[in-house]
């Protein structure tokens, strides 16, 4: 078993969110001060978001924090009210309460800069880097975790992995109603101001309970949870999906892939200007690479792209750095046919369309079905009955069944904001008519504007 240590003071970190963050066991607060750990204060937990809504500035250490607190409220609760001794089907054994905390805290510390755009260009998984870096010998946070016994951050690695024997602490983390959601609704909504994530956590945590399965709701708690995942809902079509943050997204996926073929072309200028991303442009990069790169490092090679001689690059990073996102309109199969000529156009006018042009394919599922067919992890939300049976979500909530198994979302065409109107210059003069004939597409209805 492992053995429960206290700080001689509980360690407390104040919280726009949940007030206090508790840290009594010595163990959590090592891992807090690692370098590892440390590092996603320079990440940004919504990275191009905060070009849309400006108090988006958040950080992932903020995140992972609020992921911990929720997590140590609900074993708290676990152990005070559903002890495996009192219900051993069911109940709760605080003995993983450990294992969860630690896990909860470093979900997300293999996250890089941008972390998603980063993701799709360098073919990096920050699962797979959260994994490594709990397990690797080289990290702090490996080490500090063997003090717990040898196979501990093996054990840490496969809750995130979602593998661990327990689905109760797997679930806590990981789940449709999980600490990482619940935290980071409110969170977001907190700093872009909005109030779209907002719901009910007191009540989610004091209907939230374990059973042999994972983790599940009391019947009356219902509406709390509905609220939830309508929050959720909103979040994603107002915020994380909003079509200027994705216009930015489209812009820093665009910089970094002419910064890796300008890179093949000559890689003397980014061995010299460039050192910390070389290894990401080479493909070839180490844990100890990945470790070192956050959002200040990009934007500070972005600064000096910005004046690199490919007009290209110089221009995406000024586009970048000065928020000047393109442009969209939504389409859809009917309408995709007319891409093709607005394509044309735009390269008639001067632009490289593989540079600035782009569809944008956002999508989420507010709330799914379990599918025992499929292989995937994804856990249904099942409410607990005054008999003791359960019974699925969206049987028992008309609001949940109206959103469940419909997938919501868009998809968007990106261009230059430059072919909305012609412009005064001579450069635009000239191609005044092609111009001219972008925008009587948008406005005759053949796409569909913003």
């Amino acid at each position: 078993m492992t053995p429960f240590n206290k700080l001689p003071m509980e360690k407390v970190f104040r919280d726009p969110i949940h007030n206090y963050i508790h840290v009594a066991d010595p163990l959590i607060l090592e891992l807090i001060n690692t370098k590892e750990f440390q590092r996603l204060r320079r990440i940004k937990q919504l990275g191009t978001t905060s070009f849309t809504f400006h108090g988006a500035e958040h950080s992932r250490f903020g995140h992972s924090l609020g992921v911990y607190e929720i997590t140590r409220r609900i074993c708290d609760s676990f152990h005070r009210h559903y002890s495996i001794k009192n219900d051993p089907e069911n109940g709760w054994d605080h003995q993983e309460k450990k294992i969860a905390l630690c896990a909860a805290l470093l979900h997300d510390i293999g996250h890089g800069p941008y972390s998603h755009t980063f993701e799709s260009i360098f073919n990096t998984d920050h699962e797979q880097i959260t994994v490594e870096i709990i397990t690797s010998e080289q990290t702090e946070v490996n080490q500090i975790l063997k003090q717990v016994s040898p196979d501990f951050p093996d054990q840490v690695a496969s809750v995130i992995q979602k593998t661990y024997h327990n689905p109760q602490v797997v679930q806590l983390i990981s789940s449709q109603v999980d600490a990482d959601r619940m935290d980071y609704l409110l969170r977001d909504a907190y700093y872009t101001g909005t109030e779209y994530g907002s719901f009910d956590l007191t009540r989610i945590l004091r209907v939230i309970r374990p059973y042999k399965n994972g983790i599940t709701f009391h019947m009356n708690g219902m509406h709390a949870v509905e609220d939830y995942i309508v929050s959720r809902y909103q979040m994603y079509m107002q915020v994380y999906f909003h079509p200027v943050s994705r216009g930015m997204e489209v812009i820093l996926d665009h910089l970094l892939k002419r910064a890796k073929i300008l890179f093949r072309e000559d890689p003397s200028y980014f061995k010299q200007q460039s050192q910390l991303i070389v290894p990401f442009l080479k493909n070839e990069f180490s844990l100890t690479d990945y470790l070192k790169l956050d959002d200040g490092i990009l934007l500070a090679n972005f600064t000096l792209w910005s004046e690199h001689p490919d007009a290209i690059l110089s221009d995406l990073a000024k586009r970048f750095l000065n928020r000047k996102p393109l442009k969209s309109v939504a389409f859809n199969p009917e309408t995709e046919k007319y891409l093709t000529e607005l394509k044309g156009l735009i390269k008639k006018v001067g632009f490289d369309i593989e540079y600035y042009t782009a569809i944008n394919s956002s999508f989420d599922l507010p709330y799914d079905f379990y599918h025992p067919a499929e292989n995937r992890h994804r856990t249904q939300i099942e409410l607990y009955q005054p008999d003791g049976t359960l019974i699925e979500l969206s049987q028992a909530s008309e609001l949940v069944n109206a959103l469940a198994g419909k997938t919501s979302g868009d998809q968007r065409f990106y261009f230059p904001k430059e072919m909305l109107a012609s412009h005064q210059s001579d450069t635009y003069t000239l191609f005044e008519d092609k111009i001219n004939a972008f925008n009587r597409y948008l406005k005759n209805g053949a796409i569909i504007s913003d």
